[in-house]
């Protein structure tokens, strides 16, 4: 605890006690501290009522602690305020009505709590006010209520706040379409973050040359009609999720030409026909995740938007100094997400790995033989094209695909023996060719070995031990006691996890593998959880 000795220093001007183990009851005496100009007791255990400093503190951070009941009304007559963070609290109960007087408030974080009642113009998100948006202030950088229970349409006076560079409106439940100034209202805005809510309409074609978009979120809701072109605009743009809304549209070919774009998910929409692409065309230069899932995509896979892929081929041709694609507005983190199918499941990535690289084209109607030119791949992650009309072969050139950690084939009409070249991905923890026509015996002597049945069900002319159906001149293994069953399970499910873990030990080819160790746990160290698939 602290004692109400330190409140006899009467000349403090700044008080430093975050990141300790504080705990108990701030003394009230802090309230005499006249000259107190900051003070910091972020990061400790304090519980019980928030206690107010004097009215000349400028900066008050208090976050990450247990602050408990309401906000007092006497926070308003701290004139001087112009930095109050007090987000993960447990403060409830309804906001100080003087709050929006308090002029002089630059930085507000007030998420994570309990609060409710009237919602003012401040940073609330993750708390469970409802009714329409509050208009920013005109002055405002960042604006974010996301995670409420927010309603209506968006107001298209929210477009005054032209020094905007960062609006989360996401998880509430807007409707109506989008004001057509929210794509060209200001050159500062970076990201526009709408997704999970009731939008619909088309989207507004008014993108400007003098934006500056990062990300533009606005997956999950009821958008339709084609793509607005005036994209191209966006020379900044990284990343573009459109997933999950009822867009027709061709595959926006275009999009290749904007020099920065990292990810691009179109998952769940109506766009078909890949056009040719030129070999040489020099598009998505820097691209490391594409999902192109549950669309009516048709035809060959496009082999030369493959080869097109530089930041897959080399994952150093697109890389960033930094771990994560985050973005810092002034003292405040804002972590892009994105939500990616991995070994078969729907996945939010809370934070995006900036060497995380996939391919997503499952759920379309993709004809015709697996382009060898994928094998070029060599930073490829994860490759799901189950759930096509594929056939010919497996190529064995997707044995270059070294850093290779789940493959999904399954649900095509490929057919032929299984590539050797397969077990010798040392990194490979999922694979799926179940549901096809692949003939000929399983490979025995490498990784493919470990594997269970599920990964090759559903290929009538498949043999070898880990089937039902004996090769021939395979001797019958007599049937396995309930003991050995349990050993032999045991066995595989071992050498299954110690050979994933043994790959992740020794690292990616660049030396970086932090991230994927995450998916054999259950909960990954690197901020993911697992959605419910749903419909829009």
């Amino acid at each position: 605890e602290i004692s109400s000795s330190i409140c006899q220093l009467n000349s403090l001007l700044y008080l430093y006690l975050f990141n300790n183990n504080l705990s108990g009851n701030i003394p009230p005496c802090f309230g005499n501290m006249t000259n107190l100009f900051y003070l910091d007791l972020s990061n400790n255990k304090f519980q019980g009522p928030l206690l107010i400093p004097p009215p000349s503190t400028s900066h008050f951070y208090a976050f990450n602690n247990g602050f408990t009941g309401e906000i007092p009304s006497s926070i308003c007559q701290m004139r001087s305020l112009r930095y109050l963070y007090l987000y993960n609290n447990n403060l409830s109960g309804n906001l100080p009505p003087c709050f929006g007087d308090m002029t002089n408030l630059e930085y507000l974080a007030l998420s994570s709590n309990k609060l409710q009642g009237p919602l003012p113009r401040s940073l609330l998100s993750n708390n469970k006010f409802g009714g329409p948006i509050p208009l920013p202030s005109p002055f405002s950088f960042l604006y974010s209520i996301a995670c409420n229970n927010l309603i209506g349409k968006i107001p298209s006076l929210i477009c005054n706040a032209t020094e905007l560079e960062h609006l989360n409106l996401s998880e509430n439940g807007l409707t109506g379409s989008l004001p057509s100034c929210l794509t060209n209202f200001g050159s500062n805005l970076a990201v526009l973050n709408l997704r999970m809510n009731h939008l619909e309409g088309t989207i507004p074609q008014s993108f400007s040359q003098r934006n500056s978009l990062s990300t533009l979120d606005l997956s999950r809701n009821q958008f339709e009609g084609t793509l607005p072109l005036s994209l191209v605009n966006c020379k900044h743009l990284e990343i573009l999720d459109f997933s999950n809304n009822r867009i027709e549209d061709t595959f926006p070919i275009w999009l290749g030409t904007l020099p920065k774009l990292k990810v691009l998910i179109l998952r769940s929409n109506n766009f078909k026909d890949v056009v040719n692409i030129p070999m040489e065309a020099h598009l998505f230069p820097k691209l490391h995740i594409l999902d192109l899932s549950s669309n009516n995509f048709s035809g060959p896979l496009p082999a030369n938007l493959i080869m097109n892929l530089k930041a897959m081929i080399n994952c150093r041709n697109g890389q960033d100094k930094s771990m994560y694609m985050t973005r810092i507005f002034q003292s405040t983190m804002y972590e892009n997400s994105v939500t990616v199918s991995i070994k078969g499941k729907e996945i939010e990535l809370e934070r995006i790995f900036t060497l995380f690289t996939t391919i997503d084209l499952s759920h379309n109607s993709f004809q015709v033989d697996i382009p060898r030119v994928i094998g070029n791949l060599r930073s490829l992650i994860g490759l799901n094209l189950s759930h096509n009309h594929l056939t010919g072969s497996v190529p064995m050139t997707l044995g270059n695909l070294t850093n290779l950690e789940w493959l999904d084939l399954s649900s095509n009409k490929l057919d032929g023996v299984i590539p050797r070249q397969l077990g010798d991905l040392a990194f490979l923890g999922y694979l799926n060719l179940s549901k096809n026509q692949l003939t000929g015996r399983i490979p025995q002597d490498n990784h493919l070995s470990t594997f269970s049945n599920n990964s090759f069900g559903g290929n009538p002319g498949l043999c070898g031990t880990l089937l039902p159906k004996a090769c021939s001149g395979d001797a019958q293994p007599p049937p396995p006691s309930s003991s050995s069953s349990f050993d032999h399970k045991g066995h595989e499910s071992w050498f299954k996890q110690k050979e994933v873990w043994i790959g992740y030990a020794s690292g990616m080819v660049i030396g970086i593998s932090i991230a994927y160790i995450a998916f054999e746990t259950r909960r990954p160290k690197w901020l993911t959880r697992e959605k419910k698939k749903t419909t829009q």
